[in-house]
């Protein structure tokens, strides 16, 4: 289950539609992304974004949305011009779940030790790519929980980062 405690209301509160609709327990489903969101949830999304300040001035935001709903292109057009660690994280994040792991490795390089990596629990970046591009263990479950758990780790940081 996550937990969005530490998520401040003024970014959980217009979320709050978006995870009514796709639960962050089911959310990010595919480790390797094959098929983005249907017309309505991106739909949802943009209006999140541009009815809400706090999304507009702070693209890391952006960037983690699209990846909750499986929009790679968009996530990535926005995490190429955050030009900092967190950027480069939201940007392997992206590369990975499309499959391009040797690109995902990159940007987790770039990203250096992030402030988030000793926040979630085993988690190792360059570890989880070459599980995910592996297969490894066969525990497609526990993949998906770390992914959901480096998402909203990741993404709590961004929010309360955003809200000072």
């Amino acid at each position: 289950m996550i937990n969005f405690e530490s998520l401040p209301a003024n970014i959980l509160t217009p979320l709050t539609p978006l995870f009514d609709r796709i639960s962050p327990d089911t959310a990010m489903e595919q480790l390797v992304v094959t098929q983005g969101a249907d017309e309505e949830i991106c739909e949802l999304v943009e209006n999140i974004i541009t009815e809400n300040t706090i999304f507009l001035k702070f693209a890391p935001l952006k960037a983690g949305l699209w990846l909750y709903v499986d929009e790679l292109d968009r996530s990535h057009q926005v995490s190429q011009g955050i030009d900092d660690s967190t950027g480069s994280f939201w940007h392997g994040i992206m590369h990975r779940r499309e499959g391009d792991f040797s690109n995902s490795h990159y940007w987790f390089r770039r990203a250096g030790f992030h402030p988030v990596i000793e926040q979630i629990p085993e988690y190792e970046p360059h570890e989880f790519i070459d599980a995910v591009a592996e297969g490894r263990n066969g525990n497609r479950n526990a993949l998906r929980d770390l992914q959901r758990s480096e998402w909203i780790t990741l993404f709590s940081w961004c929010a309360n980062i955003a809200s000072k």
